[in-house]
This record gives structure tokens, C-alpha cells and sequence, in this order.
């Protein structure tokens, strides 16, 4: 089931475009145009009760009424269905990250202070570039780009934990192993390891970032790569669809152009990839955009986080990639009016 807040902050928007006049009464009034069950009800119910969801249901339900009301979204008509998305993945290789279907036609994804576009396997940004291609591969990849560190790191740790039982090598670790190690590492901080361990987990950092970095730049050779690269980066596909939401300060409802739209106007300069400098492995990256439209340059930042997913050892490495540049600022975030 989806957490709390994105219960609140997805059927609330929903709630906005149905046009009533509170967040409270579209709640009580239940409506079937939002096809929810009724534990689903009864959940919001409950959730919009505390207190300490008010300013999340508020945001929302504005969204919701400004996408109602936008002659880009729906252009002041009700919508006669809205399908929630509950955070399901969809079945087969549809990519278009919709939580509201309204209509069967208006495809919208809710952002409620959250810069992540995608949370992937490392392999398949820095070798697949996102594509969605047919193979599952689950390995390491920090033993992969970064093997004599990785194992430094591990004996080090394993030797500062005193810790037996578990393989010599770090490539030989399995789900239960990596299980032992993170219920070991729980009650120690990391400055309560030896300096040796610090040294080692330093030296991963800079060689699992540079090794990405590497990876990933040599992989996008030809300029239609790395457009192609961008557009999959900030998750602009062959369907329109919508963004809305907060991104802290202030509301966010864009319509997404797609990859046709996107030419039109704008054509890719340089995607520059660089190591990050942070305090564990990280990629940044880079667009140079120029708006023909505006006869502007602009730059839209991000960067990708490479880290154990649950701590330490526990699992393999997940690829966090974060816009940092606001989502208005974004070469084919089209503002609704």
C-alpha cells in the first residue's frame, strides 16, 4: 500500500479536480468519478483527520483545482473518471510515470517535493542509458567498477567489526551474509570504525564515482545518444502527459512536451558528465539547451546518487538520479497557464 503522505497528496489533488469546493467534502462525498474502494475512503478519511497532514492536503487540493481550471489541462471541465495508480508498477514496457489516469486520456504524475526522476539499477543507467531492455542483472556494482576498493572496504570492516562467518571476498556475499553485516554495522557509527576503514570507504567513493562517471560518458560517443539521454533522464517520452505538485516553494503544473515537441524548439548542445564531490559515490551531470523559441542557452542540473540501498553492505547499489534545476526551469516543462 502507498504511504501516507502520497495517499494524501495524490487523491487530494484527484479531489481538487472534481471540482468541490473543500478538501473535506470531497472526502465525505466519496464520489465514484474517483474509483477508490472503500478501505481506500475510510483511509483518507482517517489521514486527513491528523492535523499534521493539513498543509500537504491544502497544496494538493489546490493542484488539483488549478489543473481543473487550466485551459492546458482541463479547461474548467469535471473529468468523468480518475483512476489512482496506488504506486503500482504498469504492466508491460510503458514508461510514462502517471499516478491520476483522468478520462482514460490525461496521463499525470504528482511531485510533491521530491526531485527524484529515476531509481535504478546502476547497469542500467551508465551501460543501458535507461532503455528498457529484456535482461536482469542484479550484480555489485561497486565490486564491478571499483573492485580492489570494494574489497579493501569489506576486509577492513568485517576486521574492525570482528566479525567471522562471513566469506573473505565481498563478491562472494550473499543475501544473508549481507544481512549479518548490516545488523553488525547497526549500533556503530562511522566514526566509531578505525581510521583505516574511513581511509577505505574515502578511496571507494572517489574510484566508484570517477568509474561511473567514465562508464557512462564513453557509452554516449554520437550526439543523438546523448540527446536520447536526456530526454530519458528528465522522463520525456512519447506520450504528453503532466506534471503537478510542490517543489517546496512553490506550485508545480507543467505539461511534458514529447521528444517531437521537444525539437521543435530546443536542440541539445553538450551533456556533460562529471564525478561528484560528496560524501559518498555521485555522478553529476550537465545539459546545455538552447531555446531557438527564447534565443536563450540554458543549463538544467542533476546529479545521481550510487549508494547501498538500506545501509551499508546490505544490498547492492542503487542509481538515484535527482534534478536539481526547478522543474520550471526544465527545456520542456511547459508551464500551464
Amino acid at each position: 500500500m502507498a504511504a501516507d503522505r502520497t495517499i494524501v497528496t495524490e487523491l487530494c489533488t484527484a479531489l481538487g479536480m472534481l471540482g468541490y469546493e473543500r478538501v473535506r467534502a470531497g472526502a465525505l462525498d466519496r464520489s465514484r468519478r474517483l474509483a477508490l474502494d472503500d478501505a481506500t475512503w475510510d483511509r483518507l478519511g482517517a489521514l486527513l483527520d491528523d492535523p499534521g497532514h493539513d498543509a500537504a492536503a491544502i497544496a494538493a487540493f489546490a493542484n488539483g483545482a488549478g489543473f481543473l481550471a487550466s485551459n492546458g489541462g482541463l479547461g474548467g471541465r469535471v473529468p468523468r473518471t480518475i483512476v489512482w495508480s496506488a504506486g503500482r508498477r504498469p504492466p508491460g514496457d510503458e514508461v510514462v510515470p502517471a499516478d491520476l489516469l483522468v478520462d482514460h486520456v490525461y496521463l499525470v504524475s504528482c511531485k510533491y517535493r521530491s526531485k527524484v526522476l529515476h531509481n535504478a539499477a546502476p547497469s542500467r543507467l551508465f551501460d543501458d542509458h535507461l532503455m528498457t531492455i529484456d535482461r536482469r542483472r542484479r550484480s555489485d556494482w561497486y565490486v564491478e567498477v571499483a573492485p580492489l576498493e570494494s574489497q579493501e572496504l569489506y576486509a577492513r570492516t568485517v576486521d574492525a567489526l570482528g566479525l567471522g562467518g562471513v566469506p573473505e571476498r565481498v563478491d562472494a556475499l550473499t543475501p544473508a551474509d549481507r544481512k549479518v553485516l548490516k545488523e553488525s554495522l547497526r549500533p556503530h557509527s562511522r566514526s566509531e570504525l578505525s581510521d583505516g576503514t574511513r581511509d577505505a570507504y574515502a578511496a571507494l567513493v572517489r574510484q566508484v564515482s570517477e568509474g561511473s562517471a567514465d562508464r557512462w560518458r564513453r557509452g554516449l560517443g554520437s550526439a543523438e545518444r546523448r540527446e536520447r539521454m536526456v530526454w530519458r533522464l528528465l522522463r520525456i517520452y512519447g506520450a504528453p502527459y503532466f506534471i503537478v505538485g510542490h517543489d517546496g516553494a512553490n506550485p508545480v503544473r507543467a505539461r511534458i512536451a514529447t521528444p517531437w515537441d521537444w525539437r521543435q524548439r530546443y536542440s541539445l548542445r553538450a551533456l556533460d558528465i562529471v564525478p561528484g564531490n560528496a560524501g559518498q559515490p555521485q555522478v553529476d551531470w550537465f545539459a546545455e539547451v538552447e531555446d531557438r523559441d527564447a534565443d536563450d542557452v540554458m543549463v538544467v542540473e542533476g546529479h545521481v546518487e550510487v549508494r547501498w540501498s538500506h545501509g551499508r553492505f546490505a544490498q547492492p547499489p542503487e542509481a538515484k538520479v535527482y534534478l536539481d534545476t526547478a522543474h520550471h526551469l526544465v527545456p520542456g516543462y511547459e508551464p500551464l497557464d
